[in-house]
This record gives C-alpha cells, structure tokens and sequence, in this order.
C-alpha cells in the first residue's frame, strides 16, 4: 500500500484563514489576504475548531494518489460521499498477473496463507481462460460483421474483459486519486483511524493523516478518532484501548 500527497490548495491554512476572515470582519475581498501571516491564520484555524465552524475549511482541498489497495478497500472508501474519486477500471485495463492484497491475519498462518494464494493463482487462472474464450468468440463474429482482423482484435479483447473481469477477487489491488476538502478529511480521519475501523481503510488513513499534517499541522491538529478529543463515541463496540490510540496520535503529532 502507499498512499501520495499529489496536490493540494496552496497555504491552506491561510486560504481557510481568508474565508473566516471574511465572515467575522469587514474586509474586503480586495483586502482578505492583508497581515495574514503563518502565525495569524494558525489564530483563526483555532477559533473556528473552538467554536465548531466548519464551513471555512471546506475551501482548503488535498488530492491523494491511492495504490497497492485492495478493491473491498474501494468500496469502504467510496462510501465517503463528498469526495472526488478516479479508479483504474478493471472493464478497460486488462488483469495480466493481477497483484492481490495479502490479510495479515492470513498470513500468520502457513496453511491459510497457502490456501489463499491458491485462490488468487486459480482467480487468475479463470479469469485468462474467459478472457482468451471471449475474445475469440468476439472476434469471429466482429470479422463476419465486416470489421478488419486488427480493429476486431483490439474490441474483441476489450469486450471480453469487461465480463472476464467479474471471476477478479476482492483482493485484486487497485489505483486510484481521491480528492477531499478538509471538512471531509476531517471526517474521513474520525471514522477511519479509529481502531474499530477495518485494517486496510485504517492503514490508508493513517498514511493520509501523516500528509496532512505536514502541510496542515494546525488544521488537523485536532485530527483523528473521537478519543483523542475526548470519550470514545463507540460505545460497547469500542476497542477498549482509547489511552493507546491517544498516544499513538501523540507521536504522529510529533513527528510531523
């Protein structure tokens, strides 16, 4: 897994600054960005996290490059609506020795770990079979309708994965670029780096979590799951481990 920090709003914290700026003073646009240095938007990311505005902070946006995930990780993450997501299609790019995420409850068991690597060598095996029947298939009867060998080649195999692809395990890795403004992200953080989250989506957030805090510390100062800011919202379902997580954070903090 590896998660990249692609592009992301210039000076943030003062862009977010600007637009609290402007709905608590009698500045002008002309003069938002007037004195507004590290150390004074740093002033306005603190009032608004104190009084619970968050409006603001949604004009500050990260764009993440996502890769070696699993494609369940794909259907966590899609969950999280006001984002903007652009995957690598299964239906387009054809799976040739397709790689998989590997659990590491999995792993730590020989005879687990030999079953599932089976699964994912037989997946692959099927997936070429139908690839390899259907473009045959495809291409016959592209070349009787009139269409010349190579075009019907390319279309033939580009028609018989969008079907082959449906053999693909969940595990089969995939790519992607994910926007978020920093409302969302924020969000995003409070669901997924808490430890009830699944593991992968955990893993992924945490990655984004670090990104963040080297070009943001004081937007996501506050970043990350409820018990780090207070009582755990989990209820029963809670990990039992808040002072854990809060120091985990801690060290993410410092090592910013």
């Amino acid at each position: 897994m590896k998660v990249t920090l692609l592009a992301h709003t210039p000076t943030p914290e003062i862009t977010v600054a600007m637009a609290a700026k402007l709905c608590y003073s009698a500045a002008t646009i002309d003069t938002i960005h007037d004195g507004l240095d590290e150390e004074k938007a740093a002033g306005f990311v603190d009032m608004l996290a104190q009084i619970g505005h968050e409006s603001p902070i949604e004009h500050a946006s990260f764009t993440f490059g996502i890769e070696g995930v699993s494609r369940a990780l794909l259907a966590q993450i899609t969950r999280h609506r006001i984002a903007s997501f652009s995957v690598q299609s299964q239906r387009y790019v054809k799976e040739d020795q397709f790689e998989y995420v590997l659990p590491p409850e999995i792993e730590k068991d020989k005879e687990a770990k030999k079953i599932y690597i089976q699964a994912m060598e037989k997946a692959q095996e099927e997936y070429d079979r139908l690839a390899e029947m259907l473009t045959a298939r495809h291409k016959a009867d592209m070349i009787a309708a009139g269409m010349d060998e190579k075009t019907a080649s390319r279309n033939a195999e580009k028609k018989a994965i969008e079907d082959a692809r449906f053999v693909l395990p969940n595990a089969c890795t995939t790519k992607m670029i994910v926007t978020m403004n920093a409302r969302s992200l924020l969000n995003f953080f409070s669901h997924r780096c808490c430890n009830r989250a699944q593991w992968e989506i955990q893993e992924v957030a945490i990655e984004m979590y670090k990104l963040c805090r080297e070009v943001a510390p004081n937007l996501f100062s506050h970043a990350g799951p409820p018990c780090i800011r207070g009582k755990c919202t989990e209820g029963k379902m809670s990990c039992g481990k808040p002072d854990e997580v809060r120091n985990l954070f801690k060290k993410l903090s410092e090592n910013k």
